[in-house]
């Protein structure tokens, strides 16, 4: 019984969903974090493994965005719609299934350190599920490595825009919601 036990576990299909939470406490005020995190037609610039980045509709507080990412000889594209509220909030959600079953990603953005009007504390979550098993096998390895330098690399674009920080990254709980 246990040798079959651990032939199953062999083969078992990964879990297609990964979530991923951060707060920090950054040395940017929350209106600089917002726009870097909001300038999506740019994502290609700045965006590791991002090599497009195409606004397809623009509204007041909500866009249409087509993304294409990845390396080759793996690169796929999605569309997400982004709802915008500044300087809180910008919401992706992918809706249109080609990649993905679900892709959510929420950038909240509060006033941080009352002594210092250039910090602010930043909330990042995503949440996704691949279609595919393959890419979900291969995000199992990298995922958290992956998210990781692509949430730091926004910190670097807004160090890039506005200068050095007011005081180093600090990580803090991630509030779940």
């Amino acid at each position: 019984m246990l040798v079959v036990r651990r032939f199953l576990h062999i083969f078992k299909l990964p879990d297609r969903r990964k979530e991923y939470f951060a707060r920090k406490l950054v040395g940017f005020s929350n209106i600089q974090m917002y726009k870097v995190v909001a300038d999506v037609k740019n994502y290609r610039k700045f965006v590791p493994f991002c090599t497009k980045s195409k606004i397809l509709t623009k509204e007041p507080n909500l866009l249409t965005a087509n993304l294409e990412v990845g390396f080759p000889p793996i690169i796929e594209n999605y569309t997400s719609t982004v709802s915008l509220c500044e300087p809180e909030l910008v919401q992706a959600i992918c809706r249109d299934g080609r990649l993905f079953n679900v892709l959510e990603t929420n950038w909240r953005f509060h006033p941080g350190l009352k002594s210092n009007p250039q910090t602010c504390i930043v909330d990042f979550h995503i949440n996704f599920e691949f279609k595919s098993a393959l890419y979900s096998k291969v995000a199992t390895f990298f995922f958290d490595q992956l998210v990781q330098q692509m949430e730091a690399a926004f910190i670097k674009e807004a160090q890039r825009r506005y200068g050095r920080e007011s005081l180093p990254v600090h990580h803090l709980e991630p509030v779940r919601s």
